[in-house]
């Protein structure tokens, strides 16, 4: 099962990465730039076949792909593709800048990338994201909606025998203690709640926060044995955990709040449109927050990768990573339908993170060519105003040592992942 949770990963892995391509491919030849390669990977080729004028194939390392364009950069002031030149950088440029034509054929004059308008090298460039982005988004959707989520309910899991601030440590209770307000009302274990002062409860998230600006008295309308009950309860004003908004709590953060005095139970909840486009929204948060915090990272990957350090929960993982993760999905105890949506999980998270990623502005990623064309078409937009000449194209081959040392950033920061990957795994069990 471990092995069959790899493949199911590597396969959406894979498919993740030529639904990328595609958007980029697909918009390409809708604007008629001649597109000889499709490739899916990196290194040595494992299999290829031409159809047309492309060239598809599949490649031994599955850290990414590509697409081969026409004409990608403008040829140089003077009109040449290669100077001579003595300088690593400008040797950068210059073979940028030939790459890009090599496999110039008659006719191609008409079918370079950098002759379109900018903004449809925008949509060139940002097709590849939007692809990774609305693949994730039908994913994560589909399995809040159609699979269902472990979500806190409105059941009852354990009932607080007293009143102890939560910031303080766990300890048991004391004769001084007060006795907690659900206790005192008759609250018990298995209790549903399904109304809160007689205004009905379906979810945890508005329970907690009806609870939470409750001060006094207070009507809590229970199922229990198939019957319908009302308690009432009489809550005080304690210390509780500050929440983030979305039902999960701040650590080492407390408020003055309404407090009752129990404990949830989770459970598997389809979520109605609403609430996984409301769910939606908190992963993107999550997602853009994660980006951000990459380099805060990198000190506890280097302890976890080279020194004694333990891995945090939320820790980066790359390929490698993720796919022990997705190994592991498949030897938890659940039920089938929840490896599954948990795989499913992993694969839309991997999306999310491809389009974010790409969506930075800097080469070689997308968003370093979608930022690169907006500049030109700034630069054109404004010349004609001011009645110039026309600057004509941005040479973005100029950005290579640029993206050279992004790329090296890059590739360092994946090595150092994947070795923290091997060493010191993120694991979803002890």
């Amino acid at each position: 099962m471990f092995l069959i949770g790899i493949l199911v990963f590597v396969f959406g892995l894979l498919f993740s990465i030529a639904w990328h391509e595609l958007g980029h491919f697909s918009t390409a030849k809708l604007f008629g730039v001649r597109v000889p390669q499709f490739m899916v990977g990196f290194g040595p080729t494992l299999w290829s076949r031409k159809k047309g004028e492309t060239e598809y194939g599949i490649k031994a390392i599955p850290m990414g792909g590509y697409i081969r364009m026409i004409g990608m950069f403008p040829p140089g002031d003077d009109g040449s593709l290669r100077k001579r030149s003595t300088s690593p950088f400008r040797g950068m440029i210059e073979d940028a800048r030939a790459a890009s034509f090599e496999e110039l054929e008659p006719g191609d004059e008409k079918r370079l990338l950098y002759t379109r308008k900018p903004w449809k090298r925008i949509v060139v460039f940002f097709a590849g994201p939007a692809m990774n982005l609305i693949l994730a988004v039908t994913i994560f959707l589909g399995v809040l909606m159609f699979f269902g989520i472990n979500t806190q309910t409105t059941t009852v899991a354990s009932v607080s025998q007293c009143v102890i601030s939560q910031s303080e440590e766990q300890r048991d209770c004391r004769a001084d203690d007060p006795l907690a307000p659900a206790n005192a009302a008759g609250l018990k274990t298995g209790d549903t709640i399904v109304a809160f002062n007689n205004e009905p409860v379906d979810d945890w998230g508005t329970l907690q926060q009806r609870i939470r600006d409750t001060i006094g008295p207070a009507t809590i309308t229970v199922e229990r044995d198939g019957s319908t009950q009302v308690l009432r309860a009489d809550l005080i004003e304690n210390q509780v955990a500050k929440t983030d908004g979305s039902g999960g709590y701040v650590e080492g953060e407390y408020v003055s709040a309404g407090f009752l005095g129990f404990s949830p139970a989770s459970g598997i909840v389809k979520q109605d449109f609403p609430q996984a486009v409301d769910r939606m929204g908190d992963i993107m948060t999550t997602g853009v927050q994660a980006l951000v915090n990459i380099p805060s990272k990198v000190p506890d990957l280097w302890n976890a990768a080279i020194g004694n350090g333990e891995r945090a929960q939320d820790s980066p993982m790359g390929v490698v990573g993720a796919a022990r993760v997705g190994g592991e999905i498949f030897t938890l105890d659940i039920p089938a339908s929840q490896q599954i949506a948990t795989a499913l999980f992993l694969v839309a998270g991997f999306n999310l993170s491809l389009f974010l990623f790409n969506m930075l502005p800097l080469l070689p990623l997308d968003g370093g060519h979608m930022a690169g064309a907006a500049w030109e078409s700034v630069r054109r937009h404004t010349a004609r105003l001011l009645r110039r000449p026309d600057p004509g194209p941005f040479d973005v081959a100029k950005l290579m040592p640029v993206a050279y040392v992004v790329a090296g950033v890059f590739i360092c920061f994946t090595l150092l992942v994947l070795a923290a990957d091997i060493v010191t795994p993120v694991r979803l069990t002890g």
